[in-house]
C-alpha cells in the first residue's frame, strides 16, 4: 500500500516540520505533519496512522482516555490497512513469529505487527482476524491444516 498516494486520496497533505515537535494530524487544516528524519518503515507506519486519525474522524483532546483510545484506534486501522491477513501469515510462518523480522518482511514498524498480532483468535480450527462478539462477527478466517 502506498500511504503517499492513500494521503493524498483522501486530500491530505503531508508534511515536514522543522523543530522539535511529535508527528501528528491537524483534522481542521487535513493535514499530517512529520517529526524531521523518520525514514523507510517507521515513516510509513506513521503516515499511516496519522491517516487512521483522519479516516476514523478523531478530534484532538485533553481528556486521557479518550485520547488514549483514539491512538489505540489508529494504531489497529493502520496495522489492518498496511498488513494483510495472507501476508502476516507468511511472514509468520517464514520468521516463526519473530516480530523484529516479521516487521522488516511485512515494511511496517514492529509495534504495529505486534498490534495486528494482538487482534488475533487462535483456537484449535482456525485463527480469526478481528473477531467480535456473534456469530460469524470477524474480518478474516484462517483455516489451521
Amino acid at each position: 500500500m502506498d500511504v503517499w498516494q492513500l494521503a493524498d486520496d483522501l486530500g491530505l497533505t503531508v508534511r515536514e516540520r522543522r523543530g522539535m515537535h511529535r508527528s501528528g494530524y491537524a483534522p481542521g487544516d487535513d493535514h499530517i505533519d512529520l517529526t524531521p528524519g523518520m525514514r523507510g518503515r517507521i515513516l510509513r507506519g506513521v503516515i499511516c496512522h496519522e491517516i487512521g486519525h483522519h479516516v476514523l474522524g478523531h478530534r484532538p483532546t485533553e481528556f486521557g482516555l479518550i485520547r488514549k483510545r483514539q491512538e489505540q484506534s489508529a494504531n489497529v486501522w493502520a496495522a489492518h490497512t498496511l498488513i494483510t491477513p495472507d501476508a502476516y501469515a507468511e511472514a509468520e510462518q517464514h520468521r516463526n513469529g519473530h516480530i523484529t523480522s516479521m516487521a522488516i518482511e511485512l515494511n511496517v514498524p514492529d509495534e504495529l505487527v505486534a498490534i495486528y498480532r494482538s487482534t488475533l483468535l487462535r483456537t484449535d480450527q482456525a485463527t480469526y482476524v478481528r473477531p467480535r462478539m456473534g456469530a460469524a462477527q470477524f474480518d478474516h478466517r484462517v483455516e489451521v491444516a
